[in-house]
């Protein structure tokens, strides 16, 4: 039965207004954003002079605020995608000032906005139409769309220079599933030319083009640090810059002559400002937290000054204006709390552990002998109940990472009492190239015993925290994490939640979207052909009969990404195994409709926090502990 004042916290949290994806018009005065102040997400435009903002959609965007905004080159509408109940399958459509909303581009497959030409005549997309995602020109005033590329590897980041006649990309025709290579086109694709300057098996991505067309901003970890780059087109050579941190560039200032890039400390991400001449850089002065910039080029506002958001661990993210010559920061957008307050949110606590892979409660079905010892970072948060129940929460990607910022699901759990414990992995971004490799042909290896030690670490030196009541939760590769964490280390976990998480690793190579089975599946585990063992032996699904601990199953019907299929298979093993189904029995099982890959909308979150709380609550919660006593 539930609790009319834990429900209320729960639909206040969840309905907290949220900024998302916030896109500079092409002039600087006015920033597109997704907004949910009304209840629903809506597309908001704001006037950075006054500081007013405006709704231009009534319900004709999507529900779900994953995907970016790209304003047209004349700034009267700005292009978004829609997709249908999460889906993903997105076509491209435009809306006006007026509210008038129009499609643009609608093919088969996933379509994805990469770029829109200054002259606005062309807008550049990918498209999986014919099976994988490559590259095509949709014509604005004729509607004609051209397919520009044909690479049987996705197609990623495409750039059309500022005259128009150029494209830039970046794709991999290499042997060497790790590697990514830029290269350089006509404006229809033709005589690309791979630029060359990443070493085979890196990563060296296109990101803008210099204001006049001259230079191309790169970003590669040849060196292990992931650095950025600034490409002389005529000269045909780079220099990078950076090295001593993990580095992210992202846009050209108006100059040509310095760009911005966001740098990753621990697990702060602080942005740095670049002159490309001398080299010289300089943090701005921000908080620590977590600094966050739109898509290349949508950074830059009419007076000079720079949009980004910032947010702390309990600190919603809010939307400044910063001035590079004065330091000096303005508020364009305040980040709304409701009946709560910074303090009332549980901080982060960053601590490093050393881990082997193996850690020592290991009860694995799959032997492995201890791996390279390395020192992995975490985040934990203190709820302040006492004793607290704890929840493992590793993130998804696999190739994400958890740093010092509001996250929403971290306070909800922490406002129910459970502390939090999340674990930057072998294989998460932030530590390098070398950190990421670490996971390839390993997945379900050495990461979930990173995340393991980094469990029992806390359980050990926290006498706070109830090793009796440790619960597992993830979604995506973290729905993974918590599959495999509950059926190769039983003895660690009381219950686990697993959100849209992996299960048949086969399976899922088969039914996945097509950039997802090339640059997530094969990159890290090859193909099932030539690997079909491991497939097998990393599939969380292969080890149901070692389940101890009660299972919540929750999936999306429409994810595309991890095809729902996924948690089938699953339930399925788990009753041939002759394990009970129910909210007394050994698992629960719940679909999500209207629900792809996760979703931002508030009735949706509000769903699942609903879900995942009473779930909690009676296996491993305050109350259950209090009638076990």
């Amino acid at each position: 039965m539930s609790d009319p004042e834990t429900d209320d916290v729960l639909e206040a949290l969840a309905g907290l207004p949220t900024l998302a994806h916030p896109t500079a018009s092409p002039d600087g005065t006015e920033v597109a954003f997704y907004y949910d102040g009304s209840g629903r997400n809506e597309l908001h435009v704001l006037d950075v002079e006054s500081g007013e903002h405006e709704r231009w959609s009534d319900g004709e965007v999507p529900r779900n605020a994953r995907w970016f905004l790209e304003w047209g080159a004349d700034g009267d509408r700005v292009f978004f995608h829609r997709d249908e109940g999460g889906d993903e399958q997105n076509d491209v459509y435009a809306i006006g000032r007026e509210g008038e909303v129009e499609p643009v581009v609608e093919m088969d497959g996933q379509v994805q906005i990469m770029d829109v030409g200054e002259d606005g005549e062309t807008l550049l997309v990918g498209s999986t139409r014919d099976g994988q995602m490559n590259l095509y020109g949709h014509d604005l005033a004729s509607g004609e769309t051209a397919k520009l590329t044909d690479y049987e590897r996705a197609v990623w980041t495409g750039l059309l220079s500022p005259d128009g006649d150029r494209l830039a990309f970046t794709t991999n025709e290499a042997d060497d599933f790790e590697n990514m290579d830029v290269y350089v086109s006509g404006a229809d694709g033709s005589d690309p030319r791979n630029l060359d300057v990443g070493e085979t098996g890196a990563e060296t991505g296109a990101v803008e083009w210099g204001p006049d067309g001259d230079r191309l901003l790169l970003t590669d970890n040849s060196t292990d640090i992931p650095r950025s780059g600034v490409y002389d087109v005529e000269r045909e050579s780079v220099t990078w810059y950076g090295g001593e941190f993990v580095e992210a560039p992202q846009c050209f200032l108006p100059d040509g002559d310095r760009f911005l890039a966001l740098r990753t400390r621990e697990a702060s991400k602080v942005p740095v400002v670049y002159d490309a001449e001398s080299g010289d850089s300089r943090e701005l002065d921000l908080p620590d937290g977590v600094a966050g910039f739109g898509r290349a080029g949508d950074n830059l506002l009419a007076d000079g000054r720079i949009l980004l958001t910032h947010t702390t661990p309990t600190r919603r993210p809010s939307l400044l204006a910063y001035d590079l010559a004065t330091d000096e920061t303005e508020t364009l957008l305040e980040a709304e709390y409701g009946p709560f307050s910074p303090e009332d949110f549980a901080d982060a606590e960053y601590f490093t552990v050393e881990s082997d892979g193996v850690p020592e409660t290991r009860q694995a079905a799959v032997e492995h002998d201890p791996y390279e010892t390395l020192e992995i970072g975490a985040l934990l948060y203190d709820s302040g109940e006492r004793p607290s129940p704890l929840v493992v929460n590793p993130h998804g990607g696999p190739r994400g990472m958890d740093a010092k910022s509001f996250d929403l699901y971290t306070q909800f759990l922490a406002q129910r009492g459970y502390s939090v414990l999340q674990v930057n992995y072998r294989g998460s971004t932030g530590r390098g190239r070398e950190f990421v490799r670490a996971l390839y042909d390993d997945w379900g290896g050495a990461e979930q015993g990173d995340v393991a030690t980094a469990a029992e670490r806390v359980l050990d030196d926290r006498e706070w925290v109830d090793d009796e009541r440790v619960a597992v939760f993830g979604g995506s590769y973290g729905g993974y994490s918590a599959y495999w964490q509950l059926v190769q280390y039983p003895d660690l976990y009381d219950a686990g939640v697993a959100w849209i998480g992996l299960t048949d690793l086969a399976e899922m190579y088969e039914t996945t979207m097509p950039h997802f089975r090339t640059e997530l599946m094969e990159k890290n585990l090859g193909t099932p052909e030539e690997n079909p063992d491991l497939y097998r032996e990393r599939s969380p699904v292969e080890y149901v009969e070692n389940l101890a601990a009660p299972l919540f199953v929750l999936h999306g019907v429409n994810d595309r990404r991890v095809p729902v299929s996924q948690a089938r298979l699953f339930r399925d093993a788990l009753a041939e195994a002759g394990y009970s189904q129910g909210a007394d029995g050994d698992f629960e099982y719940e679909e999500l409709g209207e629900e792809g890959h996760a979703s931002s909308d508030i009735d949706q979150k509000i769903r699942l926090f609903r879900l995942l709380g009473d779930f909690l609550e009676r296996r491993i919660g305050v109350e259950a502990a209090a009638a076990d006593d």
